[in-house]
């Protein structure tokens, strides 16, 4: 199973879509390790470079994330880049499924409780431990820690547990 956790990647925007997390001019790429350089590469955002993913295993982020155009590049770029796991207030329908898909966790929380995590941890070094059979989400920083439930059904978990749908296919059918 993935890792979920890590030092947090703080992007404080809602409607992050897809062109910003991979633009489609990398989609002719031959592999999902081709992609890693150019995560995040169009994300316009004050204060933000791509470079601040180095070494990151979490997004926490606001609503709407990966809306746009349904391309599995999208969490395959997160996923080869160490980030397994994005927070939000919600998720686009297709990038959530294939968050899913790959083995991921797209966790969404209410917006009162992300903006106490953004406002408690955001510019500090923080990091998350998640811990998938209590679906809680553990984020600590700056001397605080705060601790969230999330939901994740039967089958996310699942998928997940599996590394995604092809490993999950590959033993129940």
């Amino acid at each position: 199973m993935k890792n979920f956790g890590g030092r947090v990647l703080f992007l404080d925007r809602s409607d992050i879509n897809t062109d910003e997390i991979i633009p489609a001019k990398y989609l002719n790429e031959n592999s999902k390790e081709d992609l890693k350089s150019f995560i995040l590469e169009d994300l316009k955002l004050p204060g933000f470079s791509p470079a601040d993913t180095s070494g990151k295993g979490a997004i926490l982020t606001r609503a709407n994330f990966g809306c746009g155009s349904s391309r599995e590049h999208a969490p395959w770029v997160l996923e080869v880049n160490g980030i397994n796991i994005v927070i939000g207030e919600s998720f686009a329908r297709i990038f959530r499924q294939n968050m899913y898909n790959c083995g991921m966790i797209a966790a969404e929380l209410p917006a009162s409780t992300l903006e106490e995590l953004f406002r408690d941890f955001k510019g500090q070094e923080t990091t998350l431990t998640a811990d998938i059979e209590k679906a809680t989400l553990t984020f600590a920083g700056g001397g605080k820690t705060k601790s969230v439930p999330f939901v994740l059904k039967d089958f996310e978990k699942a998928l997940v547990e599996a590394g995604g749908w092809v490993e999950y296919a590959a033993a129940h059918y």
